[in-house]
């Protein structure tokens, strides 16, 4: 069966990937999984009864307790996540590079060459899976989110090359590359294209023609006063260092000209604008609200060039397992895309995000919606009820909490093993339930 190839194959990993001095939350994931197998394989256990044990060891007491241990021995070696610590052949914690330029497998309009791969038996779809985070994480974070997702190669995307903001994102799938397409019309690509009106008091010695990533807050007052405080008492052009401080700073936050010496954060409507959500989809929340929910969302553009292979795939509709949906950048890139939702099992924990999302869905959708708070509530025996109920999943697609894979207080960026990117092992355990009850339909 799926599950216990998988396991067999998941008890290879200390010594493929490990090392002597490995991280023990790694080593504890590969002890659990041989311990669970030896044990199902004497009892002659069900799949179902397989997953179930294998995912309570990764929530058990015992690897909390030698999770923390090993934090605590990352901490003698100097810096908690981030510090080094030795190995048995001297070299760093595994890492795996990021491509320069990030442009995936392929992109609209690039001229290099595009990438194959070849797909390990166990990652073939139906059902057919998505995941998305930050591509900057902590060293040894995609490999080990790689060995999970099945040995699959990564999909490093930089959003800049399809819209005019960055967003640098790793993208693990099982959906065909070729055949991708585009949404139309396409999005503009600078800054101007976008804003053609900020050109008017745009001056000549802020060079930008992108936005950076998309933040979940934005300048404050000071911030914005400052930089008017030190153009208004310069001369102009302003001195050098005056101006590298205000083109750090607008970089820093995606400030925009408005006026005379005058920077000022983007409107949400902006950033909506900018990820490819309709206008006013986040509307009638208060500003704080609609810049977190943003901040935290897909590229639609980009994440609907990969999806479109599945316009074809599936011309009747599709039915969805949403994983930490947020503000729905997965169900508007297919809605976009002209791909009907059959039906959409939704999981988000922030209330907002949900509101938003039904508001949407109302408007514009003909399908089922069923909406859950938490990812952990989710169990097998309710993942086997959907599957029963809808004929299978024919995608599973979310992106799990980066808050401790990237920003800038590097005391909270604990990896995998943080309060909140754990959530990556739910993402798994979900996808792995879904295809056991798929395969035993």
């Amino acid at each position: 069966c799926e599950t216990w190839a998988f396991l067999k194959m998941k008890q290879t990993w200390p010594l493929r990937y490990a090392g002597v001095d490995a991280d023990l939350s790694v080593l504890v994931d590969s002890i659990s999984a041989s311990q669970v197998t030896e044990v199902c394989h004497s009892r002659n256990l069900s799949d179902h009864q397989v997953t179930a044990r294998c995912f309570d060891s990764f929530g058990g007491k015992k690897r909390a307790r030698l999770i923390e241990e090993s934090k605590k021995k990352r901490k003698r070696y100097g810096g908690g996540a981030q510090g080094k610590r030795p190995s048995s052949d001297g070299s760093d914690e595994e890492s795996m590079p990021l491509p320069n330029p990030m442009v995936g497998f392929n992109l609209p309009g690039y001229r290099g060459p595009s990438m194959t791969r070849v797909l390990p038996e166990l990652a073939t779809g139906p059902p057919y899976f998505y995941y998305e985070n930050v591509a900057r994480a902590p060293k040894g974070v995609w490999a080990k989110i790689t060995r999970f997702l099945f040995d699959i190669q990564p999909e490093f995307v930089d959003s800049l090359h399809l819209c005019a903001a960055a967003r640098k994102r790793g993208y693990i799938h099982n959906l065909p590359t070729e055949n991708r397409s585009p949404l139309l019309p396409l999005p503009p690509k600078t800054i101007f294209e976008a804003f053609p009106h900020y050109k008017k008091w745009w001056p000549s010695w802020d060079q930008r023609t992108h936005f950076n990533c998309l933040q979940t807050c934005t300048a404050s007052a000071p911030v914005t006063e400052r930089i008017q405080q030190k153009l208004s008492s310069s001369g102009n052009p302003p001195p050098q260092s005056v101006q590298k401080y205000v083109r750090h700073q607008c970089s820093k936050w995606n400030l925009v000209w408005v006026g005379k010496d005058k920077a000022a954060p983007l409107e949400p409507h902006e950033m909506e604008y900018l990820l490819g959500f309709p206008k006013d989809h986040t509307r009638g929340f208060g500003k704080t609200q609609r810049y977190k929910s943003l901040g935290n969302s897909f590229q639609v553009d980009t994440v609907a060039y990969h999806l479109s292979v599945l316009r074809d795939m599936f011309p009747n509709g599709i039915t969805v397992l949403s994983l930490f949906t947020g503000i729905g950048g997965g169900e508007v890139a297919l809605h976009k895309l002209g791909i009907h939702m059959r039906a959409v099992v939704s999981i988000e924990i922030c209330k907002a995000n949900r509101k938003i999302l039904r508001s949407w869905w109302d408007q514009t959708q003909t399908g089922t919606l069923i909406e859950i708070d938490d990812v952990k509530s989710l169990k097998d025996d309710e993942i086997a009820s959907y599957v029963h109920r809808f004929g299978g999943f024919d995608l599973v697609i979310g992106g799990s909490p980066c808050n401790n894979l990237a920003g800038s207080n590097r005391h909270h960026r604990d990896g995998l093993e943080g309060e909140h990117s754990s959530l990556f092992y739910d993402y798994f355990r979900i996808l792995n339930s879904v295809k056991s009850a798929m395969a035993n339909m």
